[in-house]
């Protein structure tokens, strides 16, 4: 999988470790999951909402049978489980919505005993004024963290989308038409060298304040 080859590559050359955050074209895979968790990464990543897992209880211990993570948003949110975090302040308002979270593991086949697999955070996303969850995420962060901190750190994966999308719009990142891997390679690196620099530039002339960094570098973001 291109995508561990290259965190792979980042372990090995010393880059700090984080979490790593990714949609749900990578997190739903648990192939992708447990070799993030061989390099010593965290994870918080997005599911199917297809996914079924056995919920824990105080003792972390799963219980009852494996449900889809979508049929335990409904049961949550029929409880009333659901509260409101806000994890940042957007261009106008704060950022939003009501989020759940629930100790769990995984129900997928991959050989391991249920009470041998990992224990995860289930974090659920339900906005205001719809009728499904918009998202649901699998970390593997500490149990010990809040629902605000663990909101907080999964919802930064903004800044790769808009990465994603100042390289597109500004840099022509999507504007490649040619067919071989070469060229393809020498595109991106191309936008992407372009878009470092832009980035540096823009620090220069507007240094970021200088604030407290954590001291726990497990919280460093590799998005």
């Amino acid at each position: 999988m291109l995508a561990v080859d290259m965190l792979r590559r980042a372990v090995d050359d010393g880059v700090a470790p984080g979490v790593v955050l990714a949609d749900s074209a990578y997190g739903s895979s648990s192939e992708f999951r447990e070799e993030v968790r061989k390099l010593g990464l965290d994870f918080g990543v997005g599911v199917d909402p297809m996914t079924t897992v056995w919920v824990l209880d105080s003792a972390e211990r799963p219980h009852g049978d494996t449900v889809a993570v979508r049929e335990l948003a409904h049961r949550i949110h029929d409880a009333g489980g659901f509260r409101r975090c806000t994890w940042r302040k957007g261009t106008k308002d704060d950022l939003s919505a009501r989020f759940a979270a629930r100790r769990v593991v995984t129900a997928h086949d991959d050989g391991w005993a249920r009470d041998e697999r990992e224990r995860l955070w289930l974090i659920i996303e339900w906005r205001d004024g719809e009728d499904e969850p918009a998202n649901y995420f699998l970390s593997s962060l500490p149990r010990r963290m809040t629902r605000k901190q663990l909101v907080r750190v999964l919802m930064q994966r903004w800044r790769t989308e808009r990465v994603y999308e100042d390289l597109k719009g500004e840099l022509g990142l999507d504007h490649f038409e040619g067919r071989s891997f070469g060229g393809w390679h020498h595109h991106v690196s191309v936008a992407l060298c372009c878009y470092a620099f832009i980035i540096a530039e823009r620090v220069r002339h507007f240094p970021p304040s200088a604030r407290r960094m954590p001291q726990d570098r497990s919280f460093a973001l590799a998005a």
